[in-house]
């Protein structure tokens, strides 16, 4: 990700801003998600469809969570 795209995104969620490169978002949204389960934060309606919409389109793209301890 370059420094431009980065700040780009600032403190976007996923409804408001993914990577630009198709290819990057499956990793991007799948994070996102695990991170959200990992600190048990919630997640807002626009930004459900959003993550909805996109892990829509990456089959085969596990979400990988650690918990928190």
């Amino acid at each position: 990700m370059s420094a431009t795209s980065s700040w780009s995104k600032a403190d976007q969620d996923p409804a408001t801003w993914l990577p630009p490169t198709a290819g990057h978002r499956c990793l991007y949204v799948t994070d996102w998600v695990a991170d959200k389960l990992r600190w048990g934060l919630s997640v807002d309606a626009d930004e459900r469809i959003a993550l909805a919409k996109t892990l829509n389109r990456c089959l085969d793209s596990p979400v990988t969570v650690t918990l928190a301890r």
